[in-house]
């Protein structure tokens, strides 16, 4: 479980108040989208939970507060919109990268490797090229490579926004059954809402940095009061 108390981000130069004292709890094996136009503090929210923008408040994970670890302390996986692909290594090795990092024996690295291939649907294509994978392909060894580590929560920063809409769908649908199969708790930033709809079990409302509204697509539906939510998701 994810809590977040009072979060709040501010840049200097220019200076903008990018997430305003934001408060959320994300249950495990939860995934909850993160809906809002461009601009409305989602994807600052993502980089200080994972130790990559300075914030203020509390930032709770399984109970223990990571606000003031290192990123590499924090035990959150993160993905973004391009995957970040190593273009020099071939999908296994791209995978056990963060693996190399740990006290893992090469046998259990091969191990988990297969794994993660078999769990995101490219058993078999270990020793392909980076370059000869498709864009939805690659997002899939994106996120074997980031759930290879067994994080305590995964952060998706709009991970589909390359790929055409029908892909966006097919793969979000796809990405929801994987995190879901590995009993991951994850936090899915988009802008399009059939997407958020695809992926979350919930869906956050996020509007000039705060949040607007949380819950279920049917419970959001319901909050037509609401400029913003129902500008989203009507």
């Amino acid at each position: 479980m994810m809590e977040l108390r009072d979060v709040d981000v501010r840049y200097a130069k220019p200076p903008v108040h990018a997430v305003r004292r934001l408060s959320m709890t994300i249950n495990s094996g939860e995934i909850v989208a993160i809906l809002g136009k461009s601009g409305c503090g989602k994807s600052s929210l993502l980089r200080a939970i994972a130790g990559l923008e300075p914030a203020t408040g509390q930032i709770l994970l399984n109970g223990r507060d990571i606000s003031a670890l290192p990123t590499h302390r924090r035990k959150v996986g993160m993905l973004f919109q391009d995957g970040q692909l190593f273009p020099h290594r071939n999908v296994e090795r791209n995978i056990s990268y963060g693996l190399e990092m740990i006290d893992m024996s090469a046998a259990e690295r091969r191990e988990r490797v297969a794994q993660m291939l078999e769990m995101v649907g490219m058993a078999g294509y270990g020793k392909r090229a980076i370059s000869t994978l498709s864009g939805g392909q690659a997002q899939r060894v994106a996120l074997a490579r980031t759930l290879a580590v067994r994080p305590d929560i995964i952060l998706l920063d709009e991970p589909l926004s390359a790929l055409d809409r029908l892909l966006r769908l097919r793969l979000g649908e796809e990405i929801h059954h994987i995190v879901q199969k590995s009993g991951m708790t994850a936090l899915y930033v988009t802008h399009d809402r059939e997407e958020a709809i695809a992926v979350a079990d919930q869906i956050a409302v996020m509007d000039g940095g705060e949040l607007i509204g949380m819950g279920t697509y049917q419970e959001m539906r319901e909050r037509t009061s609401v400029p913003i939510i129902r500008d989203l998701l009507s």
